[in-house]
């Protein structure tokens, strides 16, 4: 049967998959989505409108955070990046967990609800600045001897397999 496929057929099968982005490039593009849902949650009165745009920033932040933790901080550290500023990213981590679990927990309307999804969208915004800016994590990280392509593949490869388990509630 093998000598009977078409050239597309073949062609279908052996074509490569669409190559990860970067490292740099795929935390980037996080960072730009979850700053257009606060734009977003900040131009709303829909508490379902709310609801969802909370429900998808708390979502997108925890996977992001987690790719993060376990796979782009460690290979910074080992790369020699300053321990004070990997230091300083895990604090801001953990801070923003917790307030998402607040967030998680209530509701529009309910006491403070909106205000702790602005003060999470002031804690995100320093923390990307942080990493982005010119002499910051990504800035070394680039000039470090790290492979950000393959890092790219790992963290793109966790990302889909703990937003797979999001979606199953796992």
């Amino acid at each position: 049967m093998a000598a009977t496929q078409t050239h597309t057929e073949t062609k279908r099968r052996t074509a490569p998959r669409k190559a990860a982005p970067d490292a740099i490039k795929l935390l980037k593009d996080d960072h730009r989505q979850v700053e257009d849902w606060f734009e977003a949650f900040e131009g709303t009165n829909s508490a379902s409108k709310k609801q969802k745009l909370a429900d998808q920033i708390c979502t997108a932040l925890t996977v992001h955070a987690q790719i993060e933790e376990e796979i782009f901080y460690p290979a910074c550290r080992e790369a020699g990046i300053e321990e004070d500023m990997m230091d300083e990213a895990d604090v801001e981590h953990d801070g923003a967990k917790k307030l998402m679990a607040e967030i998680e927990a209530g509701k529009p309307g309910d006491d403070h609800w909106d205000a702790k999804v602005k003060v999470l969208s002031e804690m995100i915004k320093h923390h990307v600045k942080e990493e982005e800016q010119r002499d910051g994590m990504f800035a070394k990280a680039k000039k470090a001897d790290l492979d950000l392509d393959a890092l790219g593949e790992e963290l793109q490869a966790r990302k889909m397999e703990l937003m797979k388990q999001k979606k199953t509630g796992r």
